[in-house]
């Protein structure tokens, strides 16, 4: 025996006061985070609308948390490459999530291979910003409404196509929720990105597209491109004069970019809780209203009860459009 002296009741005591300890210590612990650098990972690439949110939260957070909020870039597989990073990360909140609608809703729906649970494997934190999406026309197509476009596909139902980012990403998944309430046909022309199925688009290969509002703006604004609606329940506030896809005629229609943030699961809650109030902090300053709205941005900055009840209708609302258009992926 390695202590001999030790008797039974000592070695009870000593075993309490052992566990004790941890249990003291574990939330003083979460009640000093952070006490290092917090890296935000972004799962995509830099440039694009989820890097430019996450960097003007980063530096108003890091403000707040008294400690540097870096942003990490971690691009792949749709997003699944840095969403899977962060729910093996260690649940400490030192390395957390910007995920949007496809990291959470739409790829776990898809993918035939689950790399992680969008629900199990994360503890949310907060709903940042929503961003309208925006069903777009070249100004040649003879369709000035939603109502018009409804027209020209019942028409010639095999006549026409819309363009998207990509094969099972948000906008493609706009366009089928499209057909399927309408009751429309239109064939889906799947582009490495948004860029060139705007340029295929604006030189009329393709005359029709659901994009994201930020990207298809100044096109709309130059007449380059005609916008027919907007995708979310309200009109943008930075175009007031679009109306929604709901009140032009499919109503319950609607669809949107979101931004939010997670954590690995079973992070303490005194974490999640110092990381909601900065995130809610940053998302109230005028400045970053600001910035938001000059993205076309809807800021929310939710609670992560409220964060978590989204995730869950958005699976629900997305599970019946991906079966019935057979999306799968490997």
């Amino acid at each position: 025996m390695i202590f001999p002296s030790l008797t039974r009741r000592a070695a009870m005591a000593a075993g309490f006061a052992f566990w004790s300890a941890l249990a003291l210590g574990a939330p003083a612990k979460a009640q000093d985070f952070p006490d290092r650098t917090v890296t935000l990972v972004v799962p995509f690439a830099a440039g694009g609308s989820t890097d430019v949110v996450a960097r003007i939260i980063a530096q108003k957070m890091s403000e707040d948390l008294g400690q540097q909020v870096i942003v990490q870039n971690v691009a792949g597989a749709g997003g699944n490459l840095g969403a899977a990073n962060v729910a093996r990360a260690e649940p400490d909140g030192y390395t957390i999530l910007m995920a949007t609608v496809a990291t959470h809703a739409l790829n776990p729906l898809i993918l035939k291979t689950k790399p992680y649970d969008p629900e199990k494997d994360f503890a949310p934190i907060s709903l940042l910003v929503v961003v309208p999406n925006v069903l777009v026309v070249n100004p040649e197509l003879p369709a000035k409404t939603v109502q018009e476009l409804l027209a020209l596909l019942k028409a010639e139902p095999e006549r026409y196509a819309y363009a998207s980012s990509g094969n099972g990403t948000p906008l493609h998944l706009s366009g089928e929720l499209f057909k399927k309430m309408a009751g429309v046909e239109m064939q889906h022309i799947p582009y490495k990105g948004s860029g060139p199925a705007l340029n295929d688009v604006l030189g009329n290969q393709v005359p029709i597209m659901f994009d994201n509002l930020p990207s298809s703006s100044g096109h709309i604004k130059a007449g380059t491109l005609r916008a027919l609606a907007v995708t979310t329940a309200e009109r943008a506030s930075s175009f007031p004069d679009i109306p929604t896809i709901a009140e032009s005629g499919i109503p319950g229609y609607e669809t949107y970019t979101w931004n939010a943030l997670f954590a690995p699961a079973n992070t303490p809650q005194p974490v999640i809780a110092r990381l909601n109030e900065a995130a809610k902090k940053a998302m109230a300053d005028p400045a970053v209203q600001k910035r938001m709205e000059e993205f076309s941005a809807k800021i929310v900055g939710s609670t992560p009860e409220e964060l978590a009840a989204h995730v869950k209708a958005e699976l629900a609302k997305w599970i019946p459009v991906v079966r019935d258009a057979n999306i799968q992926m490997d």
